[in-house]
């Protein structure tokens, strides 16, 4: 049986026996992604997906994945992939466009003095 259920239907649930997958994951809050993550019941696997660089929570709020690696880093059993552009299997473009997002990004972190000599 697969059952797709939104998020704010998960709180008092207890996945036992079930493959968890929670796609756009940068949009959670860190208090929605506690939730979620506490559903994992026994026999139970759970993928969470997202993309930092497209969070769309307003400004100031903190996205559940962003702080999830500084979490959870210690406990065993858990485990972390990051993608990169070589990883992308769109069209030859969107590499492209996901490197120059993150050179973009680089060079607007960069110190003034670095970036303006």
């Amino acid at each position: 049986v697969i059952e797709v259920a939104p998020l704010a239907y998960m709180r008092g649930r207890t996945l036992n026996d079930a493959f968890i997958i929670l796609d756009e994951a940068q949009n959670t809050t860190p208090e929605q992604m506690k939730m979620f993550l506490t559903r994992l019941g026994f026999g139970s696997k759970m993928v969470v997906t997202g993309d930092v660089t497209q969070i769309d929570l307003p400004n100031g709020a903190k996205s559940g994945l962003a702080i999830i690696r500084e979490i959870l880093h210690d406990i065993d059993d858990i485990s972390f992939q990051e993608l990169t552009a070589e990883d992308v299997v769109r069209h030859r473009l969107i590499g492209d466009i996901v490197k120059a997002y993150d050179k973009f990004n680089e060079a607007r972190q960069a110190p003034r003095s670095i970036r303006n000599p």
